[in-house]
């Protein structure tokens, strides 16, 4: 289940301060692919580990972070997804991670998106289940 928004000490508390924080289009950007990847998987758990917001689903999903110029969103195994799409822009020479650079005033295709967040989650919930056999 989606952590809610709990209090301040929360991991979604803490999101919800650093989104203010930034206050800017990073914020409103990083605000609405939190929103797309809770919408695409209700059992997304919100943490903050690394000083970013972190969404898991039995293992790391991705990571959002903000940058002067780009809000970045890191997937902890996107080398391994398909990405029809090819929202993948970043870390493209990367063995594991894969990113997502988004620039002020891009959108991001919500479905394509959505997709590899299921993907992932598809991903780590084999790997734990290879595991547990």
């Amino acid at each position: 289940m989606t952590q809610s928004t709990g209090g301040a000490d929360s991991a979604s508390g803490r999101i919800d301060r650093h989104l203010a924080e930034l206050g800017d289009w990073r914020g409103q950007t990083l605000a609405t692919m939190r929103r797309l990847i809770r919408e695409a998987d209700p059992d997304i758990v919100e943490t903050w580990k690394w000083d970013i917001p972190v969404w898991e689903h039995a293992g790391v999903i991705c990571t959002g972070e903000s940058y002067k110029g780009k809000v970045k969103l890191t997937f902890a195994k996107g080398a391994a997804l398909d990405d029809p799409a090819g929202l993948f822009n970043a870390s493209l020479d990367g063995k594991t991670r894969r990113a997502i650079d988004i620039q002020q005033g891009e959108e991001i295709d919500a479905g394509a998106f959505q997709a590899l967040v299921r993907g992932a989650v598809a991903l780590n919930v084999a790997g734990k289940t290879k595991r547990s056999n």
